[in-house]
């Protein structure tokens, strides 16, 4: 079982920089601001050169409110902001990099509804800050204001051309002798960051595209769209007569593909039709792919069977970053879809995915249900319901006998996973085994107990 003693000294930061409600404590004008002059502050004190820090953000009404208030913040302590308007969150990874700002600040609430809102930073060399660094710099946001000079300030401009570079960038990490000519392609953007950038990769590499979701409001990101509801576009890709499906989310960090039958492909099939071709191609490093601890077991027994490892980490796609820069591996990712391909990006991007999987079906000549045909995934079942505080799982009565008895049960065929959502008030609970009436009954119990204690309706 998770336990929350890791977070015990976060107040604003989660698991995935900041997020909530906007206007409401965290996401809220005022601890925007502060966060500005803050990370300017901070970066100033460890940098030789002048502060320059790059603001992106998804296409949700709220953005302007914080995209605003940063940029005020920063400037008010003398660093100056490039903003690159909507843009996918490893786009603003990759543009920090290569446009050798000092940070990277990316707004967006990832697959939440268009309601909330965050905030996430990279580092000069695109990767997210550790828990120690994000800690420090909310510690200093909670403490004293930072104090501007009246003769220090700051400008922020505009970058025009942010949409090329990221398109360009993305184009050459797809192989030069071959094009998506011939290939019928849905791309779903959910309303979000990449309802530009998506359908133009696509098309200038030769594919026929159909588009869902590339008409954003503000207030439609992610809603009866994208990753959170791929049923859309696996019936579109049926009814159409396509080749594949890529559902992307609201901020184009992870992606969902449907087979040309409508059926899903997720983030456990990709990183075992990714190392099955980079084991051909001589470019897996350290004979390691790294996932998390939702991916299915029958992922860990296809590496087993290749003589490669499956690492695991705690969910959230830093954490299998951090896990791959340690022990120096290249691919890696979550089931859910943040894939990691560490040789060309250094944060989990849906786009770059695509072009992976697409790479790999043109060189092969195999359609997408060819290759994901390699594993046959364990059942597994996914309990997510809300609770009215994180109270840790051990304090919760009758959980731990049950969780040990019921993985005595489940041997070596299964495995059980529980643990609080980092972005929002839920607990998840997810059994995997070889039995699916089995696994039904042992999530089930389980969420019934921690939803007597906790909970905040009846299951």
């Amino acid at each position: 079982m998770s336990s929350l003693s890791e977070f015990s000294e976060r107040k604003i930061f989660g698991t995935d920089g900041i997020r909530g409600v906007t206007n409401t404590y965290p996401m809220t004008p005022e601890i925007s601001l502060a966060l500005g002059k803050v990370l300017t502050k901070y970066l100033s004190e460890r940098t030789s050169g002048h502060v320059k820090i790059l603001v992106g953000k998804d296409t949700r009404l709220s953005g302007y409110v914080f995209e605003q208030a940063i940029a005020s913040g920063i400037t008010s302590m003398g660093g100056d902001v490039l903003l690159v308007g909507p843009l996918p969150t490893p786009a603003i990874a990759f543009l920090t990099s290569n446009m050798r700002a000092t940070a990277g600040v990316v707004i967006s609430a990832s697959h939440n509804p268009y309601t909330d809102n965050g905030i996430k930073i990279f580092d000069s060399t695109g990767f997210k800050l550790s828990d120690g660094t994000e800690i420090e710099i909310e510690k200093m946001v909670l403490g004293d204001e930072c104090m501007p000079s009246p003769s220090l300030t700051g400008k922020a401009k505009r970058i025009e051309d942010a949409v090329g570079r990221y398109i360009v960038f993305l184009k050459n990490t797809f192989p030069k002798n071959l094009t998506l000519e011939g290939l019928n392609i849905v791309v779903d953007c959910a309303n979000g960051a990449a309802y530009k950038v998506a359908p133009i990769i696509f098309e200038e590499l030769g594919a026929k595209v159909t588009t869902i979701g590339t008409e954003p409001n503000g207030t439609n990101i992610n809603v009866d769209c994208g990753s959170l509801r791929p049923e859309i576009l696996f019936e579109e890709v049926v009814r159409s007569g396509s080749d594949i499906g890529i559902a992307l989310d609201g901020d184009a960090d992870r992606v969902v593909f449907s087979d040309e039958n409508g059926n899903e492909v997720d983030g456990d099939h990709v990183l075992a039709i990714c190392s099955s071709e980079m084991i051909e191609t001589e470019t897996l490093s350290t004979d390691t792919v790294v996932a998390t601890q939702m991916s299915n077991m029958a992922l860990e027994n296809y590496l087993n069977g290749h003589g490669l490892k499956l690492e695991r980490t705690r969910v959230g796609d830093r954490y299998v970053v951090e896990a791959m820069r340690k022990i120096g591996a290249n691919l890696g990712g979550e089931k859910s879809g943040h894939l990691l391909f560490l040789d060309h990006s250094t944060t989990g991007d849906g786009l770059l995915a695509s072009l992976q999987i697409l790479s790999i079906m043109k060189r092969r000549e195999k359609s997408l249900s060819e290759l994901a045909g390699i594993i046959d995934m364990f059942p597994q079942v996914l309990n997510s319901f809300e609770v009215k505080e994180k109270k840790p799982f051990e304090q919760i009565p009758g959980l731990a006998e049950l969780t040990r008895e019921s993985e005595e049960i489940l041997g070596k065929k299964g495995r059980i996973n529980i643990r609080y959502s980092g972005t929002e008030l839920l607990a998840r609970v997810m059994v995997e085994g070889e039995n699916e009436s089995l696994i039904n009954e042992i999530a089930s119990r389980i969420s019934s107990v921690i939803n007597k204690n906790i909970g905040t309706r009846e299951l």
